[in-house]
């Protein structure tokens, strides 16, 4: 019932107040422009919604607690894309000139069509955890940020994880994993990986694509993984996917403690779908789950108890929620980083780059954000726009998410190289790429 009040209320205000959704406050010289392309609308509004949500709050608290950020408040603005690329281009023409500082495009395909345009327009695309993950490699994209993982470094960590469970990579040789993927640029970005590890490892690398426009009829997909009788299956699902594939999963009786999703395959709802059949399903994560940080208190007090939020109270805390908050946290750090480093108040899309490509968010900064323990620190270099810092791997029991392991490393020393050469192939096949001309901050 839940996530269908907030669906139904983040309809009505797309359809209230246009396609440009609306700012906070008014677009003005003393203010620092965030554009949010969101959706609130559409097949993958019910994550969307969370998403949103958790970005937004996040910024609101940042004018209402401290008047901003280093004394100038954020103009903030949402930009319904439906998950659609072209509406997400449409969103980024018309807002970039009104001084954006950076984009967060919540959506592959949309970061995969903003790519060329952000260092022609100067202004950073921020796609956490998605993307193309090739884009971690700053010398060929300076413009593009994936921090704190690409989807690459996820799906080292879902092999290594299961080679823990066989007692050792080496006992993949053999085995069937089954990958059940979004068939859109996110489910297939992490492909590539995949098969270059099925090679390394030994595994067979089972393939099920689900069409945008089947999410919410798997039952083909599943029909075969019956028949196949994969060992694990991993998943790349976001939106109206994800709690399907856990319902088909029950029904045909995988194993649940075999099923593992990727850090967008984690919302309570999608684990919630399942029930308590679900129990034993698994999910990357990088972010923290609850409401137990002073930050996200302080979002509770000063905005959602405010009525100054979309949110529902009781989804806060949530996994997506919490990711969304993630999300402006590096804005914000990116934002304070760039002042500093500028002596500037109100800063450009350069300045911002700038900003993002020396975050250095430590253990003492996470505490002093009062968020101690909500992620693992990360840092940007020029060279790494992502990090591939450690994630854990949470598991539903049935009513809610439990951390289950400790902070697992990517597989860095197969990982890196791939993006390198992925960054160059890129490159290549788009020339002319521009060289990188940007001057590197001092890290």
């Amino acid at each position: 019932m839940k996530k269908i009040k907030q669906l139904a209320l983040g309809t009505a205000l797309a359809l209230s107040l246009g396609a440009t959704g609306f700012s906070l406050p008014a677009a003005a010289q003393d203010t620092n422009y965030v554009p949010l392309l969101t959706y609130r609308t559409g097949p993958f509004a019910a994550s969307g919604i969370e998403i949103a949500n958790g970005m937004r709050d996040y910024l609101v608290m940042l004018n209402e607690r401290d008047g901003g950020i280093g004394g100038v408040k954020l103009d903030i603005e949402e930009c319904e894309t439906g998950y659609n690329a072209q509406k997400g281009v449409e969103c980024y023409e018309a807002t970039k000139g009104k001084g954006a500082l950076v984009y967060n495009p919540y959506s592959t395909g949309i970061t995969l069509q903003l790519i060329p345009k952000a260092g022609v327009d100067k202004i950073p695309v921020l796609s956490m955890g998605y993307g193309l993950s090739a884009a971690a490699v700053g010398e060929v994209f300076p413009w593009i940020f994936n921090v704190p993982d690409t989807y690459w470094d996820g799906a080292s960590v879902v092999v290594k994880y299961i080679g823990e469970q066989e007692g050792g990579l080496e006992n993949l040789q053999g085995k069937k994993i089954g990958y059940i993927f979004l068939d859109a640029g996110y489910g297939r970005e992490p492909i590539p990986l995949l098969e270059q590890l099925a090679d390394k490892y030994g595994f067979e690398l089972l393939q099920y694509p689900v069409p945008g426009k089947e999410m919410q009829n798997q039952s083909s997909q599943w029909l075969n993984v019956r028949r196949d009788r994969p060992d694990y299956m991993v998943m790349w699902g976001w939106g109206a996917m994800n709690p399907t594939a856990i319902k088909e999963a029950v029904k045909t009786r995988f194993p649940m403690d075999k099923f593992i999703g990727v850090w967008w395959s984690a919302g309570e709802a999608d684990a919630a779908a399942g029930g308590q059949a679900a129990a034993g399903y698994k999910a990357l994560n990088f972010s923290g789950v609850g409401s137990d940080f002073p930050a996200i208190q302080d979002i509770k007090t000063y905005v959602v108890d405010a009525n100054k939020s979309q949110t529902d109270p009781e989804s806060i805390g949530g996994t997506i929620y919490n990711r969304g908050v993630l999300n402006s946290v590096i804005v914000a750090e990116g934002i304070r980083t760039a002042q500093q480093l500028t002596g500037k108040q109100v800063i450009t899309g350069e300045d911002m780059r700038m900003g993002l490509e020396a975050l250095d968010l430590t253990e003492e900064r996470l505490a002093e954000l009062g968020l101690s323990g909500f992620a693992h620190p990360m840092k940007v270099t020029c060279e790494d726009h992502s990090g591939s810092n450690p994630v854990f791997i949470q598991e539903w029991d049935g009513e809610k998410f439990v951390k289950v392991t400790d902070w697992i490393e990517p597989m860095t020393d197969v990982v890196r190289p791939l993006l390198v050469e992925a960054a160059q192939e890129y490159a290549e096949k788009n020339a002319p790429w521009p060289k990188r001309t940007e001057p590197c901050p001092n890290n």
